[in-house]
């Protein structure tokens, strides 16, 4: 982990020149280097390249309705896919049932049991804080969840019906209680895009618009834009924690180590939110880790818009950059079946100077 280093960002305002689709701040650059690094973490998304996985499964007289496998769409699929697992104890009457899991798709599930009229137990390895929701730098976006070659329409049905419950229940939820709010954002790319196959929920995105270089920016770049909505991951699960325990849920720290210790469980109905957990615990070979890593920054207040892309992309996926009110957020790896937790200090010094270059040419 990096050295914190006492500085200041400065930022690099533009002259006006260039419209804005939803802020009407002027245009600025953060600040970005190696010096200004306050921290670097690591995270593992549980990915599935057939679609995350949302069934119900009966063990003699225990229900286990499982609810995992989102890859990078789990925070913007957290209400709309708990909805889909709710939905599959519709037989139950209510009462106390077992949730196994804390972060996003945990959390959701419960809160929506509980709003069915369940008396809910989230039994959890981590408290949220250390969950891999957590570690996630956070926007409204259902991609990264599955391989195209791999799904049907049915899944991709489920995943619009997921994801549109999910920007539903956002847009419900918007302002510094929850960490949402509303915000541009930039795909950039080298080429001019083709007509693109947009997923079937694109119409929730607002503002979108194709821009070539010269009508933005980030030089002779292309850009997709659109608005949609950040999430500041620390401070929603926090808050839906507080709504948990708020409407009378319980928690209990405890670590499976097996299919027979959740069988264990006294209630009846079980949901299995264990996310990569459920890999062992339910023998899912499918389930893989997307390895990423994020680097911590100040935060910097006059950079009000987010950018997916600008770097040597590849293997490691998109450069991303996220000015969050805590901090500035930047990221650019997505590591199908890396299971390693340290961070690779190579890897830091990429995504920051490439950022930094992206940013030099801001003008």
């Amino acid at each position: 982990m990096l050295a914190t280093v006492g500085c200041t960002p400065t930022t690099r305002a533009l002259k006006p020149g260039y419209s804005r689709a939803y802020s009407r701040k002027p245009w600025a650059a953060p600040h970005i280097s190696m010096d200004a690094v306050i921290r670097v973490i690591v995270g593992h998304r549980p990915y599935r390249p057939n679609g995350f996985r949302v069934e119900r499964e009966q063990f003699d007289d225990k229900v286990v309705i499982h609810n995992y496998g989102h890859g990078g769409g789990g925070l913007s699929l957290g209400w709309g896919s708990s909805a889909l697992a709710v939905r599959l104890a519709a037989d139950q009457v209510p009462a106390e049932v077992a949730v196994i899991g804390s972060g996003i798709m945990g959390l959701c599930t419960a809160r929506l049991l509980q709003d069915a009229g369940y008396s809910v137990t989230i039994y959890t390895r981590d408290v949220y804080r250390h969950s891999t929701s957590n570690v996630a730098a956070g926007e409204w976006g259902p991609y990264a969840t599955h391989d195209e070659g791999q799904v049907d329409a049915a899944f991709l049905a489920q995943l619009d019906w997921a994801a549109r419950v999910s920007h539903h229940a956002y847009t419900n939820l918007t302002g510094t209680k929850y960490g949402i709010r509303w915000m541009e954002t930039y795909d950039l790319y080298d080429e001019p895009l083709a007509e693109p196959v947009r997923a079937t929920f694109d119409d929730l995105f607002t503002y979108k618009g194709d821009l070539a270089p010269g009508q933005h920016p980030f030089g002779k770049r292309y850009a997709r834009r659109m608005v949609t909505m950040q999430i500041d991951p620390g401070t929603l699960l926090r808050q839906l924690t507080a709504d948990f325990n708020l409407a009378g849920g319980k928690f209990v720290i405890r670590n499976f180590d097996g299919l027979a210790n959740v069988l264990a469980l006294r209630e009846n109905v079980i949901f299995n939110c264990t996310g990569l957990g459920a890999a062992a615990l339910f023998d899912d070979s499918n389930l893989v880790p997307a390895k990423g890593q994020l680097v911590y920054l100040p935060p910097d207040p006059a950079v009000d818009y987010m950018t997916f892309g600008g770097g040597s992309g590849g293997e490691h996926g998109f450069l991303h950059m996220f000015p969050r009110r805590d901090v500035l957020l930047l990221g650019g790896i997505f590591k199908l079946g890396d299971w390693s937790r340290n961070i690779e200090a190579n890897e830091t010094e990429r995504i920051v100077q490439e950022h930094k270059k992206l940013f030099d040419s801001f003008g």
